[in-house]
């Protein structure tokens, strides 16, 4: 791994500022990405749930898929959890800025 030696702050040219609608693309794609993973934790929920059911119902006979199903389940939750938290931090600390 390279280490670049830190330079000085300069301001930055104009042209190397992004646009407002590279900055709009930026936020669009961020809220997809969230989008995607509250997707991503709802099936982990999903799925666990099924498995759940169909352990209870006899379908399946496997304690240790049902276990694991939970459990990534209950780890997918618990991260959207912390995710959010910390947006909400974030918010929070930007709003308490002085202008």
């Amino acid at each position: 791994m390279q280490v670049l030696p830190v330079s000085f702050l300069s301001p930055e040219p104009a042209a190397a500022r992004p646009s407002k609608q590279d900055a709009a693309a930026g936020a669009g794609d961020f809220g997809r990405a969230l989008l995607r993973a509250l997707e991503e934790v709802n099936n982990a929920q999903v799925r666990a749930d099924r498995v759940g059911l169909d352990f209870l119902t006899g379908r399946v006979q496997d304690l240790h898929q049902v276990t694991i199903a939970m459990e990534e389940a209950r780890i997918m939750m618990t991260l959207a959890v912390e995710v959010r938290n910390k947006i909400v931090e974030a918010y929070q600390e930007i709003s308490r800025m002085q202008v």
